[in-house]
């Protein structure tokens, strides 16, 4: 009995070998991660399921009732011989990772193909394969992972099911029971440990890819929380030099450089005793990466340095664009062109990017100092960078707990830049646009609020298409979560009115929040009020710009109540808007 365990547990490697390839493919990420697998998808799981348990029923050990003794490897049995194998792992997996469609489909193809093979249990054997899918599948739940324990007694259970149904049906009985004394419990501790194995292996392989993913991209946030303050200041010497050496440090290439269209800005890492700041380019292929704009891979040949002992043999050139015009380029060292990875190459192109936008955000910042609004200024000043990054943080969470929020949370960022970049070319907008604007701004804020915030809205329809300034409503908001419900624990609830009334009309946010006291509600909106969490000037731009805009009546108007909450509102007046 132990050898033939112990046998069979040789042949566990085929099952890691497959296990390994299954990580590979998509249907089986989708099986992991999705509530309900396509008809497509459902097909791909089912065949390939099955044909593992093809592969598990080659690999077993035909076994002869007569002589007792086992074969190594069995393509077709005689009447007296049956197999000692491992299908019902595939089948056992197939239903406890797709639910019984999957399970049984594998079942009857796994089932099928032993009953042809022939061999006094062929019946037997056949359906007992159908049944473990039914059995797998029973304990199938949605949006939860199986755990290596439930696998084993599932695999175990399957297999003695196996066993008695051999004993049940397989004739004649005294070779049946022969067969059951001598195969029976190493199979049904093999198949359980195979099927533990399997989810073992499928658990830990995902597991690291997710934990690489997820620390890329905290490195990537890192990195562009760190850049960000340097390259705010443009591209010169002293930021590019802080940048290689943020770069040089998160990214351990053997030297890292930026320059422009035309000289060397900075150089960090080895071979700076002669890759100096300020000298011309010196290479004819950064000159074809600049030209091209695109990202150039230099070799020991083309590299072309002007030293005879440089220690770089390779260097990956990827350009810096600011509105789709190349700027200059980031340059990754390497010792030799082997260092060069896809994987390395596609952070150096993920990083070029970032750092373009970056730089666009200097040159926007620029255009604002330039701008004759200080309202657009301190309104996308608004747009802090702790905000970005605690969302993107989030996002990052959620990736691996619940990558469909992921997906929105995203999606509501994009809209929220998007609709930020808008505000600072338009001068009219619609409440619509306005009102897009603050759910994608809310949804982000309800995620990490997580279920303590309401939104509550009452729009009239008509008034949707009133024009005001972009960047109007969402500061107020902004405004109510920051200092109105920020320290409450529970019920925080933001209420949005926009309402046509007789001459105007009506735009209202209330909170229930801590309130102020009347005197300083006055102020809102009217002077900068300073403050241990701000200075109240997003409101005090917004009201401006109203007030001018449309006139004294339609300023910014606050009342508020200690412990109570405050409400914010301004009126547009009906002829004016038109």
């Amino acid at each position: 009995m132990f050898e033939l365990l112990f046998t069979m547990l040789e042949r566990l490697g085929i099952i890691v070998t497959i296990a390994f390839i299954l990580t590979r493919l998509r249907f089986f990420r989708d099986m992991i991660y999705q509530e309900q697998l396509n008809l497509k998808q459902q097909y791909k799981a089912i065949l390939f399921f099955g044909f593992f348990g093809i592969i598990g029923t080659y690999s077993g050990l035909a076994f002869s009732t007569e002589t007792l003794q086992f074969n190594r490897w069995a393509s077709g049995l005689s009447s007296d011989e049956a197999l000692a194998n491992s299908r019902v792992i595939g089948v056992v997996i197939a239903g406890l990772l797709g639910g019984y469609k999957i399970g049984i489909g594998a079942g009857l193809i796994a089932g099928i193909h032993r009953f042809t093979i022939g061999g006094f249990t062929a019946f037997s054997c056949g359906a007992a394969s159908i049944i473990a899918g039914v059995i797998a599948g029973a304990f199938y739940r949605k949006n939860k992972h199986v755990k290596l324990s439930s696998a084993f007694l599932i695999g175990a259970v399957a297999e003695a099911i196996q066993m008695l149904i051999i004993l049940l049906f397989s004739r004649p009985f005294d070779k049946a029971l022969s067969l059951v004394e001598v195969i029976g419990m190493p199979m049904i501790l093999a198949n359980g440990l195979g099927s533990a194995l399997f989810l073992l292996i499928i658990k830990n392989v995902v597991n690291e890819e997710e934990k690489a993913i997820a620390l890329q991209a905290q490195k990537t946030l890192r990195i562009a929380d760190q850049t960000l303050a340097y390259l705010r200041k443009g591209m010169n010497n002293y930021s590019a030099e802080a940048v290689c050496k943020i770069l040089h440090k998160e990214v351990q290439t053997s030297a890292v450089a930026m320059t422009n269209l035309t000289e060397i800005l900075a150089h960090v890492g080895v071979g700076d005793e002669h890759h100096r700041a300020n000298i011309p380019i010196q290479t004819q292929i950064t000159k074809d990466a600049i030209r091209e704009g695109k990202i150039t891979i230099a070799n020991d040949e083309t590299i072309h340095c002007q030293s005879h002992n440089c220690p770089l043999g390779a260097a990956v050139i990827a350009p810096l664009k600011q509105r789709g015009v190349t700027i200059g380029t980031l340059k990754f060292y390497f010792r030799s062109e082997k260092e060069v990875t896809p994987f390395a190459k596609e952070i150096i192109a993920g990083l070029s990017v970032l750092l373009s936008h970056q730089l666009e955000i200097a040159e926007a910042d620029k255009a604002y100092q330039l701008a004759k609004e200080l309202e657009i200024k301190a309104l996308q000043a608004q747009i802090s960078p702790h905000f970005l990054f605690n969302s993107l943080n989030t996002i990052v969470s959620l990736i691996r707990i619940d990558p469909g929020k992921a997906r929105k949370l995203l999606v509501s960022i994009s809209h929220f830049l998007r609709q930020n970049l808008a505000g600072t070319t338009l001068s009219m907008t619609t409440l619509e646009q306005e009102l897009k604007h603050v759910k994608a701004y809310l949804e982000i804020e309800e995620t990490r609020f997580i279920d303590k915030l309401e939104v509550i809205y009452d729009i009239d329809d008509e008034a949707l298409l009133v024009k005001v300034p972009p960047l109007t409503l969402q500061p107020i908001i902004e405004n109510a979560i920051k200092h109105g419900i920020k320290d409450k624990d529970r019920d925080c609830m933001i209420k949005i009115l926009i309402k046509i009334e007789d001459t105007c009309t009506l735009v209202t946010v209330e909170d229930n929040g801590k309130g102020m006291h009347k005197e300083r509600a006055n102020l809102v909106g009217k002077k900068i009020i300073h403050s241990e969490s701000g200075t109240g000037l997003a409101l005090y731009n917004v009201n401006r710009r109203l007030t001018m805009m449309f006139g004294s009546e339609a300023a910014i108007q606050t009342r508020s109540e200690l412990h109570r909450g405050t409400a914010v509102s301004f009126s547009i007046p009906l002829s004016e808007e038109k």
